[in-house]
């Protein structure tokens, strides 16, 4: 049989988002270790691994991962988990508001009083309105964004 060694100079080290948006970014930033030091987007680049050791999810963490991360251990919860308003049917004329800081927001409408039928899932616009085909339950957008693209 025939066998081939790979031989290398140095141990392979993988490439962590970390490492990749940390050489994206300014040379002066710091990487925010609270909530409180967050004030743009290049305060949210872990630190990445110290050598020869795995990473914790806080220093690989970037972006929004590393903004809910740093907000769980002050205790805060920084995305509204909180379900929507099912004490009533939104209609055309008083529809259910969703918060969204983009220009669309998926919904799952299980019915008035809540749990009345399987969930239906619904994608409410700027444009238009989002409709249950089951109860005929309306949810409105109320779009918080800037209008800046974020891709």
């Amino acid at each position: 049989m025939f066998r081939q060694t790979l031989r290398l100079a140095r141990p392979a080290r993988f490439f962590s988002t970390s490492l990749i948006a940390r050489n994206s970014a300014p040379k002066e930033f710091k990487t925010a270790k609270t909530l409180s030091e967050v004030h743009d987007k290049f305060d949210l680049i872990g630190t990445g691994a110290a050598p020869n050791t795995v990473p914790t999810d806080l220093e690989q963490a970037t972006g929004l991962e590393r903004f809910e991360l740093l907000g769980k251990l002050e205790g805060i919860e920084v995305f509204e988990n909180e379900p929507l308003d099912a004490s009533r049917t939104g209609t055309i004329a008083n529809p259910i508001v969703i918060d969204s800081y983009d220009n669309y927001r998926y919904v799952g409408c299980t019915g008035s009083p809540a749990g009345s039928h399987e969930i239906m899932w619904l994608k409410p616009t700027i444009e238009k309105v989002g409709r249950c085909w089951e109860c005929g339950s309306v949810y409105k957008l109320n779009y918080l964004g800037t209008g800046e693209s974020h891709h």
